[in-house]
């Protein structure tokens, strides 16, 4: 497979693997109770898993993995186009190579993130579409394509252009395409119009579908007799959909249609009741999903004129990803915020997300925004999905990094940032690591491994015998809280016990912060 190559590649490959891990600092939590409609701003109260971040993306992202690998059901991202163009609220004026090297660490790090049956969905348009494809698929891997959608952005021509652009490209990537299930979409008015029943039938109203196939299939090749005595055969360069006994039962079961005289074409009957939805394609019109001004004036609703974003996306538009890619209480990620329409989207649709957003408007655009959504804001999809109130969020900032610049642990660091880190470091996932409110050393099993942590004097103190140190003594309280005959990997500051009797214990010994730093 052909890959891109630009100035500064390799250094970008490795961008994501040399980003420092920030903790996340909790500054302040939004919750309405919709049964008192009262708001709080109290630090320190958690509002479930959906959270907004201000900081620089990558840094954010990484320090993310501990805790979201392989967590996040859909990613939406809408990064800058790279249009040569500037805006107020973000640089949207890279060089070409510059803008590779900027997306590839961060798309990486998504990849991470993104759930084994879960989607990407990134909106770009013209100018860097086709290279941000090919990058997709190095690294996506070609396998996992699902679709690039074109979504009509327009609704008129632009009078100032030759040529002008009508539309915007969502480039769809699967974690893993063999386990993406994407959902049906509910029938549009204009569909529901073709339901109908004309012959009565019991079941209700129906629409009715071509029942010939292209190609040519032997056995579906046979002479349909209708009610009125009409021989039918398929159509020149087609076949019957089915094979003859299929369609027997389907007319037994009165699922075909010869029309009102019984002399038509057969047609096959699609009942409403039974009907899942029909499933969604390519093309997205406006008229269905919104367009560029139907976005400009949602934000002119909730900021007023002097403070819209330059270029939102309709909240519409958002929905319909959210519908066809995730359900209820699914995680939605979105690390290039913006003014906060996937993360309104998807509190209103009751999904769960987290967004990140490097500049001021984090809090001068997202969190008021957020803060409209919780108390019933009507504007967007509201009124569509019955919105009225509720939920919440919380707000952080990254917080410093683990480890400082002579490699030595930040101070501040807690036994459980450090084992939720040191699980991810180990197992390259999110789930299963077990870091008990009373905390106790042990931190998980995966595999036939145990892991412990011997940290901020968790036994007591900072003495040998306190806990940061395996001596004889904290080994029996190790097997104790957790007995485990088979490797055991062990986390301390030293080691009293000596080689042979490591070895003879199956315990592999990791120096902090020596055997972390390294691996940042």
């Amino acid at each position: 497979m052909p890959f891109l190559d630009w100035v500064n590649k390799n250094q970008a490959v490795q961008t994501s693997d040399n980003v420092p891990y920030h903790l996340l600092q909790l500054e302040q939590s939004y919750v309405r109770s919709q049964e008192s409609g009262v708001r709080s701003q109290e630090s320190g109260v958690r509002s479930q898993d959906n959270l907004i971040i201000q900081g620089d993306n990558l840094q954010a992202l990484k320090a993310l993995l501990p805790f979201y690998t392989g967590k996040v059901k859909c990613i939406f991202i809408d990064p800058p186009y790279n249009t040569k163009s500037a805006f107020e609220h973000y640089d949207d004026k890279l060089e070409h190579s510059q803008w590779l090297s900027v997306m590839y660490p961060r798309l990486v790090l998504l990849r991470e993130l993104l759930a084994e049956d879960g989607s990407i969905w990134i909106a770009i348009d013209d100018n860097e579409a086709h290279y941000l494809k090919v990058l997709l698929d190095e690294v996506f891997g070609r396998k996992n394509f699902v679709a690039n959608v074109v979504w009509q952005k327009r609704t008129s021509p632009d009078a100032r252009l030759q040529l002008g652009d009508a539309h915007d490209h969502i480039h769809v990537f699967a974690r893993s395409k063999p386990n993406l299930v994407l959902s049906k979409l509910p029938q549009s008015e204009k569909q529901l119009k073709n339901f109908k029943n004309p012959d009565n039938d019991s079941r209700g109203v129906w629409a009715s579908s071509d029942y010939s196939a292209q190609g040519f299939r032997p056995n579906q090749m046979y002479e349909i007799t209708t009610p009125a005595g009409v021989i039918h055969r398929p159509p020149a360069g087609t076949c019957w959909k089915n094979v003859e006994s299929v369609f027997l039962q389907l007319v037994a079961d009165n699922r075909i249609w010869f029309g009102k005289d019984g002399k038509g074409v057969p047609r096959r009957k699609t009942f409403l009741c039974e009907s899942e939805g029909v499933s969604a394609w390519s093309w997205w019109e406006n008229v269905d999903v919104g367009h560029n001004q139907e976005a400009k004036k949602e934000v002119l609703a909730i900021f007023g004129g002097e403070d819209a974003f330059d270029t939102p996306k309709p909240e519409r538009l958002i929905q319909r990803i959210l519908h066809i890619a995730t359900n209820e209480n699914d995680l939605v990620l979105d690390s290039f915020l913006g003014s906060g329409t996937t993360a309104a989207v998807a509190h209103k649709m009751k999904r769960r997300y987290i967004g990140i957003e490097m500049g001021e408007h984090a809090q001068t655009h997202c969190i008021p925004r957020l803060n409209k959504v919780i108390d019933g804001e009507q504007g967007g999809i509201s009124k569509a999905v019955n919105w009225q109130g509720g939920g919440g969020f919380s707000f952080y900032t990254l917080g410093a990094p683990v480890f400082d610049a002579d490699g030595h642990i930040t101070t501040g660091v807690r036994f459980k940032d450090l084992a939720a880190y040191i699980w991810w470091l180990e197992t390259k996932t999110a789930t299963g690591v077990k870091i008990d409110p009373a905390q106790t050393p042990f931190i998980g099993e995966q595999e036939g491994v145990a892991y412990y942590l011997l940290y901020n004097g968790i036994l007591g103190d900072r003495r040998p015998n306190g806990g940061n140190v395996l001596t004889s003594g904290v080994l029996a309280y190790l097997q104790k809280i957790h007995p485990h005959s088979g490797k055991k990997v062990i986390f301390g500051e030293a080691s009293r016990l000596g080689l042979a009797r490591l070895a003879a214990a199956n315990i592999e010994f990791k120096q902090i912060p020596y055997e972390l730093h390294d691996r940042v």
